[in-house]
């Protein structure tokens, strides 16, 4: 019985200790370890990322991580690691603080830097993007499309990527990736000029056919030569719903177009399908911050800046979309509710010149809900336009349809807003947070973060979101847990060959703050710890 037990005892600890596997990944030109095909994923002889992506389950498996070390991972790749766990998932991610890049400007048949085929797989902390020359306009020669992460099958976690000046679009999330997550992205800088020198490349397309909700949180996404989020189906015969069940909350979206010369929308939700099958619907935006450059103290107002856009063809207005609790900044047209069946906004605070509606608004807004929203809009025409119709003042806009009768409309000369848009913890490193800050004279912005959970003393670096790798201050938390963000910073991370973005004005500001966190090793090593203490107290010792 003694010697069953000892058994049982060393069993369990050999089992806290070794039940998740640990791979190792290197670039193929690294140095003193390089990553090679024949590798057998450990540190003393690891694999190279192709081999590591391609890995059966009889290999890589549920709860098992793989880990990139330091360094330019040159080449396009296909991820198919399957885990076959349904509550369990595999890791690809930077060992540790490594800074971990796929660099895609190779020659490749592959069109997209990362594509991912695979099954309950998290990837998180590394970088995806085109290094070096290359070209950004189609009617060049040597133009090549290149989609920075590609999701075509499998229900997979995205978290803390970089995905930046990939000459195509940043993030395509398809229609076969059901309830999949994509969450704390930086994806900016991504796309091209089209042969009819229009800007091309969104930052993320996002489709999904299943029944499961697809999550998109807490990313910021700004300066691509398309639009931001297109929530969005281009066929126009489809014969199946595949825009649906897709919830993007607490984003931070701005100036998406302006590589390009232009503003477009920060998102857009519809479908351009005239059989009236594929219909966007069940979308929620919720908490999500929408900016286009404006100096909100002079009168410029009139140039076409759309952040949000609902609806696209009349016979595939949008049904069951909620839009509630977010700031949608702009120019002229910030606004556009073209063509939606039933309609939830509340809550939200919008600026802009006119708000502008489709004809179908006629037949369908008695039927939308509307409430507690402020708009700024301009007073010298009646701002709320019914695009074929009428301009209409707001008081005869509430009573035409008998909505938003608790909102305001106020002149944009009274426009302010407080100085905090957004304070988002990022999940997975709670002690990261993504802020978008504002202050309608550029001044500096004082955030409180008393109610963060952090300690007086804890050290913290702050980055600018369009310059996320230049520390631009850190210091120590102080007894006031108050920090001063600077709002007058003019250095920018352009988009490689483009000439025509420009930095947000100084009223607006998007902030990563990190504070010191736990060393990772320490927690892995407590967490076996505690695993075997509590076996111990179960046997009785």
């Amino acid at each position: 019985m003694k010697q069953q037990l000892i058994y049982s005892i060393l069993c369990f600890v050999g089992f806290c200790l070794n039940a998740q596997q640990e791979f190792h990944v290197f670039p193929k030109n690294d140095k003193n370890t390089p990553g090679r095909e024949i590798g057998d994923g450990t540190i003393a002889n690891p694999w190279d990322l192709k081999t590591a992506l391609k890995q059966k389950p009889d290999a890589v498996n549920s709860g098992d991580i793989i880990w990139l070390h330091e360094g330019i991972y040159n080449g396009r790749f296909i991820s198919a690691l399957q885990s076959l766990d349904t509550n369990a998932y595999i890791t690809v991610s930077a060992f540790e603080k490594d800074k971990v890049v796929l660099n895609g400007n190779v020659n490749s048949k592959l069109s997209a830097v990362l594509e991912v085929k695979s099954k309950q797989v998290i990837y998180k902390n590394f970088e995806i993007t085109c290094l070096g020359g290359f070209s950004r306009n189609e009617t060049d020669l040597n133009f090549e499309l290149c989609v920075g992460l590609r999701h075509l099958t499998g229900e997979n976690r995205f978290y803390n990527l970089q995905i930046h000046d990939n000459p195509g679009l940043g993030f395509g999330s398809w229609k076969h990736t059901a309830g999949s997550i994509i969450e704390n992205c930086l994806i900016y800088n991504n796309g091209y000029i089209g042969k009819t020198e229009k800007g091309l490349g969104e930052g993320m397309y996002v489709q999904n056919k299943s029944e499961a909700t697809r999550l998109i949180k807490n990313n910021i996404i700004f300066n691509n030569y398309y639009k931001g989020i297109e929530v969005w189906s281009a066929s126009r015969n489809a014969d199946f719903e595949y825009v649906k069940n897709i919830t993007l909350e607490h984003n931070i979206l701005f100036n998406n177009g302006l590589p390009s010369g232009f503003y477009r929308d920060n998102i857009i939700v519809a479908s351009a399908d005239r059989n009236g099958v594929n219909i966007a619907k069940n979308i929620t935006l919720s908490n999500n911050v929408l900016y286009h450059n404006a100096n909100f103290t002079t009168k410029e107002i009139r140039k076409e800046a759309p952040s949000l856009t609902i609806g696209f063809n009349k016979n595939a207005p949008v049904e069951n979309v909620v839009i509630k609790n977010n700031i949608i900044l702009g120019r002229s047209n910030t606004l556009r509710i073209l063509h939606a069946k039933s309609l939830t906004f509340s809550n939200n605070t919008v600026y802009t010149e006119f708000i502008h509606f489709g004809l179908t608004t006629l037949a369908n807004a008695s039927h939308w809900k509307f409430s507690n929203n402020t708009y700024y809009v301009k007073n010298k025409r009646p701002a709320y336009r019914i695009v074929g119709h009428e301009d209409l003042e707001f008081n005869k806009w509430q009573t035409t349809f008998g909505i938003d009768n608790n909102s305001d409309s106020k002149l944009t000369t009274t426009f302010d807003l407080k100085a905090v848009l957004a304070l988002n913890k990022q999940k997975e490193n709670p002690n990261t947070f993504h802020l978008a800050l504002f202050n309608k004279l550029g001044d500096d912005v004082t955030v409180d973060f008393k109610d963060q959970n952090l300690n007086i003393g804890n050290t913290y670096e702050i980055y600018d979101a369009e310059n996320p790798n230049v520390i631009i201050k850190s210091g120590v938390l102080s007894e006031d847990l108050k920090i001063i963000f600077p709002m007058q910073l003019t250095a920018f991370k352009k988009p490689l060959h483009s000439t025509k973005a420009q930095k947000t004005i100084s009223n607006f500001g998007v902030f990563i703050i990190e504070f010191e966190t736990q060393n990772t090793d320490e927690v892995s090593v407590k967490k076996k710890d505690n695993a075997i203490k509590r076996f111990f107290r179960w046997l009785g010792f």
